[in-house]
């Protein structure tokens, strides 16, 4: 007489750890794309109550062209922001390199001496405030906010406080030129944007600056002990956000069509939210660049999506875009810091 057993088998410890490493590994990886999850949703969110017009073709493409200019601001302040460091002055570097470039080139100088001079400004202008806050131990907030003062001071004291409206074929063909002629829809200043958060992907990602960055914001004690130049490093990264900041402001020049006498604020604080919609730490060492890339679009699609809904009341819209941003920021930073990567 045989004895009939049960041949399934019984799992292991060892099995069932396995298993929930393998959960938690999945988990994190999901909680680390919290940004694009926040995207997706409120895409679908906007084209479902703006009856499909916002997923129009015509109307993407124009959130892609919105969303050049602060990539390439964004892209130099995720630099920043990575070290546990600030950059104040971006705005206002933006619109002096502007104002710069517009006033050389209407006195004579031929291009690309204009462009070269004034992008060679704005690189100054990080360089200085990388330097005092490392020499002198001053926090990069207070100097880089001293030197927006300085380079909306001296935008104003060059432009006279006029609009320069006279610009350079080359400013306009950055800002507003069209690859393939002027029936395609594909943009200069967006392939730029594109090309730009992807080089700072590449340098974060796969070079030994990149390493030291993340480092360096981790804890800057630690880097130091481990032979990282921290201060090196944090200089370089302002001078990579203020000569980012001077290139957007030619390029944003020429798609306004004209090079403005004072700096629009509102750019800082949509660069600055942009990049913490993407996940990037205030404090320091955690954050991606394609993430970054999520969180412009992000922050354009909120704006776009409530411009397309006809029924909001235009001085509600303000209120909602702050409320959804708050919700949207702290749904990303609680989930995208449970990843692995970040903890570490």
């Amino acid at each position: 007489m045989s004895v009939k057993t049960d041949s399934t088998p019984v799992p292991t410890a060892e099995s069932r750890q396995r298993q929930q490493t393998n959960l938690e590994i999945w988990s994190e990886r999901l909680a680390a794309l919290a940004p694009l999850w926040t995207l997706v949703v409120l895409g679908l969110l906007f084209g479902v109550a703006s009856q499909g017009s916002f997923l129009r073709s015509v109307n993407l493409n124009n959130i892609m062209v919105q969303s050049s200019t602060l990539a390439i601001l964004a892209t130099g302040m995720t630099f920043v922001l990575l070290t546990g460091e600030i950059d104040l002055s971006i705005a206002a570097v933006m619109g002096l390199t502007g104002m710069i470039s517009a006033k050389l080139f209407n006195s004579g100088m031929a291009e690309p001496l204009p462009t070269i001079i004034a992008l060679g400004c704005a690189i100054l202008m990080g360089l200085i405030s990388g330097i005092a806050s490392m020499r002198f131990r001053i926090p990069t907030f207070m100097t880089t906010l001293a030197m927006s003062m300085i380079a909306d001071g001296l935008n104003q004291w060059i432009s006279g406080g006029k609009t320069v409206f006279t610009l350079s074929e080359f400013m306009q063909y950055l800002g507003s030129g069209r690859i393939g002629g002027d029936e395609s829809i594909l943009r200069v200043l967006t392939v730029m944007s594109i090309a730009i958060l992807l080089l700072g992907f590449v340098i974060l990602r796969y070079t030994r600056f990149g390493r030291y960055v993340y480092m360096t914001g981790a804890s800057k004690s630690a880097a130091r002990l481990a032979g990282v130049n921290t201060s090196a490093i944090i200089v370089a990264c302002l001078v990579i956000s203020s000569f980012l900041a001077g290139l957007a402001g030619i390029a944003n020049a020429g798609r306004l069509g004209s090079a403005l006498p004072l700096a629009i604020p509102s750019y800082l604080i949509e660069t600055i939210a942009a990049v913490v919609l993407g996940g990037t730490a205030l404090t320091g060492g955690r954050g991606s660049m394609l993430l970054t890339g999520v969180g412009v679009l992000t922050y354009q699609t909120l704006r776009n999506g409530l411009d397309n809904i006809a029924s909001i009341d235009n001085f509600m819209k303000v209120f909602i875009t702050g409320l959804v941003l708050f919700v949207a920021l702290i749904i990303n930073v609680v989930f995208s810091g449970k990843a692995e990567r970040d903890r570490t």
